[in-house]
């Protein structure tokens, strides 16, 4: 039977013509043309959606709305999908219909090494002093300067141990750009016989299974904080099918770490050269640099030294590229790091499948932190037992300690690995600072725990610390004297995790939040602390929440006398 429609043929037009039309938002054309000025006309890569934020946020001083839509609409992209991007990174500031991006943002690192320094003084002064409600000033994490502490970022620039003088001269000067540091370029390094061992492993003098075997003799382990065995890492990830790929860690985001950037700064070719040694053995197409995004100075440096590179190659080079994060602590975890260079929101992945398997783009890939590939060409040119003829304690090889709080010479500390906490204070960092008395120290960064000083004799390296609850994860030592307080410092530590907590997982997104409020009391409640520790650790995806409970359990083992 038919079946007679009682819509009139003008109702059916209608109809049609308002299914027609556009639904949602409309791209402006102002937009548009803004949008396509700094990414260019296509085609367009997911992957680098990240980096077309970053050149819209520099520009504008923040992400607008309807720049936002007008980039999903090149990418053809849901406008969900790239607010969703947007939204995750601290570095990115949405700026809403009606909304004004300020001129400048001043960030002020209240880190605990700052924090010690002051950094909460300043940030009282400074909205007084400079008195604008064009300037945003807020407290930013660690920014990797701990040695310099307290320090302050007028937009790019950071200002070494600021002064309300010093940032608002910065402001008035318009030092707002980092100058790239002083280093040694491509030509001087080639001459002083850099790419050399390169050049000999390509040629084949230097066997792939001789080079394996000296780092697995070295001892030579992951410098970023997990310490997987380097050689044997190489070995796993040549095992499997190609093309294989390789994501190098510069995120060193761990409260109280900068040795990678003070290694960067000084002699970047000795790290490339290890990378491209690396990459040669395993057998890599393609080589991701994910460098953070306080490292200003560093990233326009590397950037050109990588062009240099790329004009005079020292021999066949895989595709290079270098990525910058845009401020969240949880991209140096590396499979979040491989989320965030794929263009999507920092989150962990679950494991397994591991990344050497299944990684970057779905590809077999290898991961490694800045120190460990920075090592790879002394140890093969001198030898492993160059390397463990380091050590002390019964510990073998050289550690990097990024040591800052209250010694009289902070700084990046080459050290034998087993040296305990006193030798590295005397010997290393002239003693304690005048007026203070060695009370308690941070082997590890934030994750790594809060140790009294009657440990000081307990050799500092992998597998040493874990009887004490503690691990050294980066080697980021961080020293406090009589006049401080581990409870204030795991206060400080429990709020940077709270911060930087990606959302993913409950058990970290809600523990962090309510032990940071439960510390606050006068007296901790010992009990329900515990019990959100034991959870954290066993049912968080990853490392932040995994680790998050170390100095709260710290201070109930070791310094329970502040908290009662």
């Amino acid at each position: 039977m038919a079946i007679v429609s009682s819509i009139s043929t003008e109702e059916m037009r209608l109809k049609i013509r308002k299914k027609s039309q556009l639904k949602g938002r409309q791209v402006e054309e102002s937009a548009q043309l803004d949008v396509l000025s700094l990414v260019g006309h296509g085609p367009y890569r997911r992957d680098l959606l990240i980096e077309y934020l970053h050149l819209l946020n520099d520009q504008y001083q923040g992400l607008h709305h309807r720049h936002l839509v007008a980039l999903a609409k090149a990418m053809t992209l849901p406008m969900a999908e790239v607010f969703e991007v947007a939204s995750f990174y601290h570095h990115f500031e949405i700026i809403r219909d009606g909304e004004h991006a300020h001129a400048l943002t001043i960030r002020v690192c209240d880190g605990l090494s700052c924090e010690l320094a002051g950094a909460q003084d300043l940030l009282q002064k400074l909205p007084t002093l400079l008195g604008s409600d064009q300037i945003q000033i807020i407290a930013a994490p660690c920014v990797g300067r701990c040695e310099h502490a307290p320090v302050a970022v007028v937009h790019q620039n950071p200002i070494d141990h600021a002064s309300p003088e010093r940032v608002e001269a910065a402001v008035r000067e318009k030092l707002l750009h980092h100058a790239p540091h002083a280093h040694e370029d491509v030509e001087v390094y080639v001459k002083s016989g850099g790419y050399a061992l390169l050049q000999r492993v390509v040629a084949g003098s230097l066997t792939k299974a001789d080079i394996l075997t000296t780092l697995e003799n070295s001892g030579l382990r992951g410098l970023g904080g997990a310490g997987f065995p380097v050689g044997r890492k190489w070995r796993i990830v040549g095992e499997q099918p190609a093309p294989r790929l390789m994501a190098v860690n510069i995120d060193e985001g761990e409260p109280g770490t900068f040795k990678d950037r003070t290694y960067l700064e000084r002699d970047p070719h000795r790290f490339l050269e290890g990378m491209l040694i690396a990459a040669h053995v395993v057998g890599i197409d393609a080589i991701y640099i994910y460098l953070r995004d306080e490292y200003h100075g560093c990233r326009e440096m590397l950037s050109a030294e990588l062009a240099r590179l790329k004009a005079h190659p020292p021999c066949d080079l895989p595709t290079i590229e270098l990525r910058r994060g845009a401020g969240a602590y949880i991209c140096g975890e590396e499979s979040a790091m491989i989320e965030s260079i794929e263009g999507k929101r920092g989150e962990p992945r679950m494991r397994p499948p591991y990344i050497a398997e299944v990684g970057l783009f779905g590809r077999p890939t290898l991961e490694h932190n800045f120190e460990s590939l920075y090592w790879v060409r002394d140890i093969l040119q001198k030898g492993a037992e160059w390397f463990t003829g380091f050590g002390r304690h019964g510990r073998q090889g050289l550690r990097s300690f990024s040591v800052s709080g209250r010694v009289k010479n902070p700084g990046v500390k080459l050290a034998p690995a087993g040296i305990t906490i006193q030798e590295l204070i005397d010997e290393h960092c002239g003693g304690m600072l005048d007026g203070h008395t060695f009370y308690a120290y941070l082997p590890g960064g934030a994750s790594g725990g809060i140790l009294p000083a009657s440990l000081n004799q307990v050799p500092l390296d992998f597998d040493t610390l874990q009887p004490h609850g503690s691990f050294i994860g980066s080697a980021a030592v961080i020293v406090l004297g009589h006049q401080d307080s581990a409870r204030a410092a795991a206060l400080n530590m429990m709020r940077f995790f709270k911060n930087e907590s990606c959302g993913q997982c409950t058990p970290c997104r809600v523990g962090t939040a309510k032990a940071a409020a439960l510390m606050q009391a006068r007296v901790w409640d010992r009990a329900t602390l515990t019990d959100l520790n034991q959870v954290m650790l066993d049912a968080s995806i990853c490392g932040l929440g995994q680790a998050a409970p170390n100095p709260v359990q710290s201070v109930l083992n070791y310094f329970s006398h502040e908290v009662v």
